[in-house]
């Protein structure tokens, strides 16, 4: 029998930490944040929290799951164990590589607004460009990848930084400006801030990929789940210091129809060219996109292995010890939506995809705990936990889904 070729386990906690918080980073905030103003107002921080509140609960579900079964298509397994019903679990790991998928394809169509302020070109082939390299890149190696991210999300965290000192006298404004920064409660006021939240949430999705890259994770059932939660919590801090930053420096309704919204605070409040922050921008952008070209490609070598998708997707490299016929699939398909569909379409078909699929996850570890309450070596959470996470995640995809019927 042939020796299988197994994905190369050396990602440390520093390593795998900055992937996650480069995905998250690179996917919303840098995109998103006028479109959440634009829908919830000068209460788009609120949105953000409530965000952030919806993404905890799940990150603590998945820090568990993530110990328990350290694996490369972790969703999918997650639910095979807890529902024990193959072809969900299948389907659970399939809407993984969409969103991933769709996601990229997101990110890809942002990276364009912020290329424009350099360059002008045709949106198709920047679009073209990017998504070539970075299906490439993620070809190469894991650890090229994520040196790569790792890299770019300290670029990543700086432009933040930086947005957050040049525009930071405004935040001297918020203890007089409180009032305006708290909702009424007014059901039209909390539609809005509800909608936003939908939309910010797609900016911390992020954290559930690192449980896909599990088997190239050194220690993987000590570190991974110690790496999500750092993710989750730099996140979040980062993000409402920008949101506050942002509806404090710059009327919503201006803010919204930037497609470089960043860019164009650093340009009222400087009052100079926004070349570095658009420059970081495209470093944040890109760095979200290679993320979650690896991810997808890791959820199809991991569906493969374990014999629910065809064996030619769990073939790795001998050289790159990488899948590359799932990464070549991968990169086409992020090609096909991102010259297809706009931005915040790809953000809210994701945002829905993936609440669905975090009520599964959250309901398999309810399944999975009552069953095996304190594995040994594990770190397990309150039973409440998985349970809030599944009536959050499940009230939010009920809402968006009337919302919808509304039209």
């Amino acid at each position: 029998m042939a020796e299988t070729t197994e994905l190369k386990r050396s990602l440390s906690l520093v390593q795998i930490t900055f992937y996650g918080l480069g995905t998250i980073l690179g996917a919303g905030i840098y995109v998103l944040v006028g479109k959440v103003a634009e829908t919830a107002g000068l209460y788009a921080p609120v949105s953000f929290v409530i965000a952030a509140l919806l993404a905890g609960f799940t990150g603590l579900s998945y820090a568990e799951l993530a110990a328990r079964h350290p694996k490369s298509a972790g969703e999918a397994v997650y639910v095979q164990d807890g529902l024990r019903f193959r072809p969900l679990s299948i389907l659970v790991g399939l809407l993984i590589i969409l969103t991933g998928i769709v996601s990229a394809a997101t990110i890809a169509n942002g990276f364009v607004g912020y290329l424009h302020i350099f360059v002008a070109v045709p949106d198709w082939l920047a679009i073209v460009l990017l998504v070539l390299a970075l299906g490439m890149l993620a070809a190469w190696g894991i650890d090229e990848s994520v040196m790569a991210a790792s890299f770019i999300t300290l670029i990543e965290v700086g432009g933040l930084l930086l947005i957050l000192f040049v525009a930071g006298g405004s935040l001297a404004e918020l203890p007089a400006r409180v009032p305006e920064l708290l909702p009424p409660p007014d059901g039209v006021v909390w539609q809005g801030i509800l909608l936003g939240a939908f939309l910010a949430f797609y900016a911390f999705i992020g954290f559930e990929d690192m449980v896909n890259v599990a088997e190239e994770v050194k220690e993987p059932t000590r570190i991974l789940p110690l790496a999500i939660l750092l993710a989750i919590g730099a996140s979040t801090t980062l993000y409402l210091l920008v949101a506050l930053v942002a509806v404090l420096a710059l009327p919503p309704a201006e803010l919204s129809q930037s497609r470089a919204p960043l860019a164009l605070i650093w340009e009222r409040t400087t009052g100079s060219s926004p070349a570095v922050i658009s420059l970081i921008s495209l470093f944040a952008v890109v760095n979200g996109a290679l993320i979650q070209i690896v991810m997808a490609a890791r959820v199809f070598y991991g569906m493969s292995r374990e014999g629910w998708l065809h064996a030619v997707f769990g073939h790795v490299h001998r050289r790159t010890r990488t899948p590359l016929v799932s990464t070549a699939v991968v990169t086409a398909l992020v090609l096909v939506l991102a010259l297809w569909l706009p931005i915040v379409t790809l953000a809210k078909v994701t945002s829905f995809v993936i609440l669905v699929v975090f009520a599964l996850i959250n309901l398999s570890l309810v399944r999975i705990k009552r069953r095996y309450p304190r594995p040994d070596g594990i770190r397990v959470y309150p039973l409440w936990v998985p349970v809030t996470g599944l009536l959050t995640t499940t009230g939010f995809v009920l809402f968006q889904l009337a919302n919808w019927l509304r039209g």
